[in-house]
């Protein structure tokens, strides 16, 4: 293998006149309810041209993708005012949204430093940053920016960076191939994804073995991509294709995090609960704290000579934390958390240093330490955020759950001309493609968004809308992926997939809620904002 073996091969790129998907921005007025997005979304969907519509209900943006060789901005903001709702401002440029993940932020201090070094970069038209998410969403216009900036940005202020998603991910997926041994076999595989019908691009990692396909879903989709992979194969060799997927990363960070805060919160009790015990508990109990008295060299004592051998540990070696972020936020011209943290502690414990220092070399000096003031404080500040890390895991846990609602497995059908099922196999759920036909027995999930073609039954969506009561589906009626299936046997024409699905925009919609601020809260972050400056000048 070649040393630059770990560099992506870009193998097809779309032309112009192929990648004709335009972005426009509308700002809609009265929007005040679901009910006036699905309105919106009603009136609009349908139109020929349309890709898709994403409409948030917080500050009434609407963005909508759509091919310009059927349709027109125009023709979209008419349809929506003939709706009965105002388009406000109408944007016709191409904007890209991509969500990064931060780390590193311990208070709005930080997630101000995050927002303005990304208002900075050229290209980008909005940058909201969530502190308890721990992420951005970032618009940007892709011909003056993109994701590799964005994450330069924010590392460059100080903080890690990982790329979430962005715009292009909505249709690409990532295969881990098996059988791929040299290059003669990539080329191989690389021409059967090339001439598949509705590939756009196509990037191959050696060093994973993980090719990357962004595709039209009206035409192609990850089952597909998978057969023209395996189809390849000749003789003796044999090519397999499986999803790559890095569900459950984020979970496994944010449980790796918690247990480093409580590991580290751990490792400083060790040392700062002996400093309180010799400062405070001991000194009150003379049968048992004389022998702290006890003087090593002219006025050091026993006591103060084990406060400072016991508090070093915890001010420079779990402390160093705040010493890092302290660096970063000074750098950036800006003081947070971490800068008062470590003013505060830095002040306690030299000035300790000071008063061991002059006990040392003198036979009359006597005066106050305070080791015990900056490793008690750096333990309870640990602690404070292994709960915060807690309380932000549960926040995790909740959106987990709602993804949860879709099944792992569905029964995907074949059938002849007259509608009568020739043959039925399981399938992953994301495997699952445009038009595809499934089987839905009774008592099992809905995995996808559809509509019935076939059968008849009730179906429980009391998850999706809150409505108890069973209802009825027939042929025609549309269907939600997460919903149960009661009593009959369903036959279901997939309509919506991946990102589309009702599931997922519910999901995007408690993420957007919960990356915006309120305005209360955003007076709370001027105030935070000049909160350090104030207290470090007039302590």
């Amino acid at each position: 293998m070649e040393a630059n073996s770990d560099l992506k091969i870009p193998l097809l790129q779309t032309s112009p006149e192929d990648a004709a998907v335009r972005t426009v921005m509308f700002q809609i007025g009265d929007i005040k309810c679901a009910s006036c997005i699905n309105s919106v979304e009603s009136s609009i969907k349908d139109l020929h041209g349309v890709n898709s519509i994403m409409v948030s209900p917080l500050d009434g943006r609407a963005i909508i993708k759509y091919s310009p060789k059927f349709i027109t901005a125009k023709n979209i903001k008419e349809a929506i005012e003939d709706s009965g709702f105002g388009v406000d401002e109408l944007q016709e440029q191409e904007i890209s949204v991509c969500r990064v993940r931060i780390k590193g932020m311990a208070c709005t201090s930080c997630s101000e430093s995050v927002e303005n070094a990304l208002r900075m970069i050229d290209g980008v038209k909005k940058a909201t940053v969530g502190l308890a998410l721990e992420e951005a969403k970032v618009y940007f216009d892709p011909n003056l920016a993109d994701a590799n900036k964005i994450i330069e940005a924010i590392e460059d202020a100080g903080f890690g960076a990982e790329l979430i998603s962005s715009a292009n991910d909505v249709n690409k997926v990532h295969l881990k191939l098996e059988g791929v041994d040299s290059l003669e076999d990539v080329n191989i595989v690389m021409s059967s994804l090339e001439f598949a019908a509705g590939v756009n691009h196509v990037e191959f990692n050696l060093t994973e073995h993980i090719v990357t396909v962004n595709y039209e879903p009206d035409i192609t989709g990850p089952r597909s991509l998978i057969h023209f992979i395996q189809t390849a194969s000749s003789g003796t060799k044999m090519y397999q294709a499986s999803l790559h997927t890095t569900s459950g990363k984020r979970e496994r960070d944010k449980v790796d995090e918690i247990h480093r805060y409580r590991d580290q919160f751990l490792f400083s009790c060790l040392f700062s609960v002996p400093v309180f015990v010799f400062a405070m508990v001991l000194p009150m109990l003379p049968p048992y704290g004389n022998w702290l008295n006890y003087k090593i060299h002219h006025m050091l004592t026993l006591g103060l000579f084990l406060r400072w051998i016991l508090s070093t540990p915890v001010q420079f070696i779990v402390g160093k934390r705040f010493y890092v972020g302290s660096y970063h936020a000074l750098r950036r011209r800006s003081a947070n958390m971490d800068v008062l943290v470590a003013l505060g502690t830095n002040a306690a414990y030299f000035y300790s240093v000071y008063i061991l220092i002059k006990a040392l070399t003198s036979d009359t000096f006597q005066g106050q330490d305070f080791f015990e003031t900056s490793s008690m404080l750096i333990s309870f500040i640990l602690l404070g955020k292994y709960l915060e890390n807690l309380a932000k895991g549960k926040t995790s846990d909740a959106l987990g759950k709602l993804t949860q609602l879709v099944p792992d497995k569905a029964y995907l059908v074949d059938m002849d001309a007259d509608e009568n099922v020739i043959s039925e196999t399981e399938i992953d759920t994301q495997l699952i493609q445009k038009s595809d036909i499934l089987k839905i027995v009774p008592g099992a999930k809905i995995p996808i968004d559809g509509v019935v073609i076939k059968g008849q039954s009730y179906v429980n969506e009391s998850m999706i809308t809150g409505e108890a009561k069973p209802v009825d589906k027939s042929p025609g009626d549309k269907v939600i992926g997460g919903t149960i299936n009661e009593n009959g046997c369903l036959l279901i024409k997939a309509t919506h997939v991946g990102s589309d699905t009702a599931l997922s925009q519910i999901v995007q919609l408690v993420e957007t809620a919960q990356l915006a601020k309120a305005p209360v809260q955003k007076l709370a972050d001027h105030i935070s904002r000049v909160f350090v400056p104030l207290v470090s000048v007039f302590p």
